[in-house]
């Protein structure tokens, strides 16, 4: 199946991560849809992209982080562009600081779970059996490190929300070890940022997208994890195909 015959469906395509990955798939050929709940992000998204690509790219406002939601903007999606042949989750956010857990409320807690645990797995839900009984789909999630330590005091919630999403992808890999799509995680251990917010260490958010391309593209590995812990991880992986 060529790249054009592929249609990826990017959860969490208007954000830092997303942006990259979306400009990363359309520039190889793919056709590319995103669902977001915020409009304004998907016109900066329509901006962002090659335009020569912007053609083969399909928004639409939506709520995946629900179920009545995700199953709403499934519905819609399939009208729209008739069939979904990948996957690539990236929901959620990459930072909180809001101190340490004596000083916070159940609510923030709770809050924090949602936007990382809960919309990926609502998501998924929804979207997986889209792809899972087919060997040429795949279903790709990219995670944070940050549930495997405390990044500094205060981001100590960030840490139990990252832990529940990388154990739900453990899970998932476990509960479904012979399901024909290919079901993928690459796991990034620094910063991702636009070129105009890059700091040391940190990846640029297309750079990373050319790597998760070259991942779906490929689609010849399952059930595995792939860790990016700095910029020169990306090269190795873009340059010698260590994907």
């Amino acid at each position: 199946m060529a790249n054009g015959d592929r249609l990826v469906l990017a959860l969490g395509g208007a954000g830092t991560v997303g942006s990259g990955l979306v400009k990363a798939l359309l520039d190889r050929g793919f056709k590319v849809a995103v669902i977001s709940r915020d409009s304004n992000k998907l016109e900066k998204l329509k901006a962002f992209v090659s335009p020569a690509t912007k053609g083969n790219l399909t928004t639409l406002v939506g709520n995946v982080g629900s179920e009545e939601g995700a199953e709403e903007a499934k519905q819609a999606l399939l009208r729209s562009v008739g069939k979904v042949t990948d996957v690539v989750s990236s929901l959620g956010f990459s930072w909180w600081q809001g101190g340490p857990p004596h000083t916070q409320s159940l609510k923030e807690l709770h809050w924090v779970i949602e936007t990382l645990l809960f919309s990926t797995f609502v998501s998924w839900k929804a979207f997986f059996p889209l792809v899972r009984d087919d060997p040429n789909c795949t279903y790709t999630f990219i995670t944070g490190g940050a549930g495997e330590k405390l990044l500094m005091p205060g981001t100590g919630f960030l840490t139990v929300g990252a832990a529940s999403t990388l154990a739900f992808c453990q899970i998932l890999r476990e509960e479904y070890p012979e399901v024909p799509c290919k079901l993928n995680q690459v796991k990034i251990n620094t910063g991702v940022a636009s070129p105009e917010r890059m700091a040391p260490g940190y990846l640029n958010h297309v750079d990373l997208g050319e790597a998760v391309a070259t991942l779906v593209e490929r689609r010849n590995t399952s059930h595995t994890v792939f860790t990016i812990n700095s910029p020169s991880d990306l090269k190795t992986v873009i340059l010698e195909g260590n994907l």
